[in-house]
């Protein structure tokens, strides 16, 4: 497990998600790309745009932007990969959506903002504590007085890790079987992808990808927020407003700018 932390660890974003994983990455209509979950996720961000302009990091390929944008709302994206980039021009123009290069713990883009947002678990592709709390520190420098800075992220289930386990499941399919490699003392997740074919004959041809990540509990996703002038204003198990509790699986976190700034 450490010899593959170290690795993946000097592996750049480009190299993480390249031009193949960039061109498979959107699945229309199905999986984190169903109406189902689009669809709540653009109207509780439309919403707390409150009319004004918004940020996404880690823009991807528009999996959320271009539908909140077709809402109304104008959007800006930082992308650290150029085959996310890359695919993003395929589908909208840089003058519709522009979207930066760069690293979201640190790439300044012009203009004020009223939202910054950050879904689907991608906080955590940061791989230290000190680049997440930058992330925080970025998004209110580039947000109003009173802005929002709004994250999607999973809750380890640490309950279900089996003692001396190597690995465990967190998703099977007929065509998928995913795989968490957890190091608790450096709060470290390597997620291994197995993609079959769906045909049975191709069963044996399998596609293995591998994301590292560094796992943040909401009270240290608190903390990080307090550091950088922010107040959590809500936490909910997901964007449709159901309660978070212990059993939930993953939060979705409001935090407000305050008006004053951060004590040093």
């Amino acid at each position: 497990m450490a010899q593959d932390l170290t690795r993946l660890d000097h592996l750049s974003q480009d190299e993480l998600w390249d031009a193949g994983r960039a061109a498979a990455y959107d699945t229309p209509g199905e999986g984190m790309d169903a109406d189902a979950i689009v669809g709540p996720t653009v109207d509780r961000l439309a919403d707390l745009a409150e009319g004004g302009a918004a940020l996404e990091f880690a823009i991807g390929t528009g999996r959320v932007a271009i539908p909140l944008l077709e809402r109304g709302v104008p959007v800006t994206g930082i992308e650290f990969s150029q085959p996310m980039i890359d695919r993003l021009r395929e589908k909208v123009d840089e003058r519709e959506l522009p979207a930066v290069h760069g690293d979201m713990a640190s790439v300044r883009v012009e203009g004020e903002f009223s939202l910054v947002y950050l879904v689907f678990n991608t906080i955590a592709n940061l791989l230290t504590q000190d680049e997440q709390v930058e992330c925080f520190r970025n998004a209110a420098a580039h947000l109003r007085p009173g802005g929002r800075f709004v994250i999607e992220l999973w809750v380890p289930d640490l309950r279900g890790l089996s003692p001396g386990a190597p690995a465990q499941v967190f998703a099977t399919r007929d065509d998928y079987l995913g795989l968490d490699v957890v190091d608790l003392a450096n709060q470290r997740v390597i997620s291994h992808h197995v993609h079959f074919g769906h045909d049975p004959a191709d069963r044996r041809a399998a596609e293995i990808g591998m994301t590292p990540h560094r796992w943040i509990w909401p009270s240290e996703l608190d903390l990080m927020g307090r550091l950088a002038g922010f107040e959590l204003e809500s936490r909910h198990a997901d964007w449709t407003g159901t309660p978070f509790t212990s059993d939930s699986r993953s939060h979705v976190s409001v935090y407000r700018l305050a008006d004053h700034e951060p004590a040093p």
